[in-house]
């Protein structure tokens, strides 16, 4: 009886706490409106604000995307916010909103020197150039880093958000939806 009872308690508890956590859809609903804003207001790709997001922050579950809002893992500053009544000190940057951290990845991509000169050479359709371009100078260590990236971007078909008003007002005009 006891060893049920236990179960069921453990199983009700592990249901509770996935619970809690973002699904990837509910990730992208919750934040595509504002990767689409970002992307108008600076050419990053929606694509790739959303899917770097979602895989540097386990769709918001990370504990510095919980706690700080930071999506994409910047660092800078000292910053302290409790853990489960823990009090943990960080070098990582903590934003107002997750757009906030939405805008300051899109300012690194545009105004850093390393990145600066994709969003002058690429377009916010190419989210394969993009994702390369941003792990060939040096965002990520990892050399699977863009293909998990692209990875994420196909499956859930993030690239929707980067249509081209243009093409699509020519598709309609043509009538070839």
């Amino acid at each position: 009886m006891k060893k049920t009872l236990l179960i069921g308690l453990s199983l009700v508890s592990a249901l509770t706490v996935s619970a809690q956590k973002n699904t990837p859809q509910a990730y992208i609903e919750n934040n595509k409106e504002d990767a689409i804003r970002i992307m108008h207001e600076t050419g990053v790709p929606a694509s790739i604000v959303l899917g770097v997001a979602m895989h540097e922050s386990g769709c918001g579950n990370s504990a510095l995307a919980r706690h700080l809002n930071n999506q994409f893992g910047v660092k800078g500053g000292h910053t302290v916010y409790y853990n489960h009544h823990k009090k943990v000190h960080t070098a990582y940057k903590r934003y107002p909103t997750i757009f906030d951290s939405f805008e300051d990845f899109a300012r690194i991509m545009t105004e850093r020197k390393e990145f600066a000169g994709l969003a002058e050479k690429l377009s916010h359709v190419d989210y394969t150039g993009w994702a390369h371009g941003i792990q060939k100078h040096g965002y990520a260590s990892s050399h699977k880093w863009s293909s998990q990236v692209l990875a994420l971007i196909k499956k859930y078909q993030l690239y929707i958000f980067d249509e081209n008003p243009d093409e699509k007002e020519t598709l309609a005009a043509n009538g070839d939806r």
